[in-house]
């Protein structure tokens, strides 16, 4: 595939800013937002570094999280994973398209969780659909380890804000959730990540 090139960084730092920089308890923060670590059960401890992310995702500009999201010229996930986080903190729905077809896209590891994440916090009608068609594409890939179980998750979360029943059509005996959950020993727990993502939700 052939990527544009890169963006330049509008703010010099930008990565140390928001991706790198270690926080009170000495780990970088794209350590502290992997696989929902702010809510762990330890989540007293991480006062602080919730408070800075809050600061952050007021602070970034359109132009920064563009430059952390952008294809090719960061070849890795963790920029798109901290900026998939800053995006919903501060609900800014008009990356709602953006954030969407990175997710569908799937491009690189992990950052999926911070879209999935995104995508709850807004919680409309269209995060649902995105959401939805996410599932529908990639539930059927059981060979395939991506986010779905952050996806289940987040549109659960947006069924009960909204009143709908989309996450159904998943689950169940048979159904597309218990294939793809079934096709590894330890499977995710459906339950799990729907408290997971309205707890960080909640912050």
């Amino acid at each position: 595939m052939d990527f544009p090139p890169p963006i330049p960084d509008p703010a010099d730092g930008t990565i140390r800013r928001y991706v790198i920089a270690p926080s009170d308890r000495g780990s970088a923060r794209y350590l502290d937002l992997l696989h929902g670590r702010l809510v762990r059960p330890d989540a007293h401890a991480n006062a602080p570094v919730v408070h800075a992310l809050r600061q952050d995702a007021r602070r970034v500009s359109d132009e920064e999280l563009v430059f952390l999201l952008q294809p090719g010229g960061l070849p890795n996930w963790r920029p798109r994973l901290v900026a998939g986080y800053l995006i919903g903190l501060d609900r800014r729905t008009r990356f709602r398209q953006t954030v969407g077809e990175l997710l569908l896209g799937s491009e690189v590891c992990f950052s999926g969780q911070g879209f999935c994440f995104a995508l709850a916090a807004f919680g409309d009608h269209p995060d649902a659909e995105i959401l939805t068609a996410y599932l529908d594409r990639y539930l059927p890939a059981l060979d395939l380890r991506y986010d779905q179980h952050w996806a289940l998750g987040a549109l659960r979360y947006v069924d009960s804000r909204l009143g709908t029943s989309h996450a159904d059509r998943y689950l169940g005996p048979g159904g597309r959730w218990e294939r793809w959950a079934g096709a590894v020993p330890q499977p995710p727990d459906a339950d799990t990540y729907r408290a997971l993502i309205a707890d960080l939700c909640a912050l």
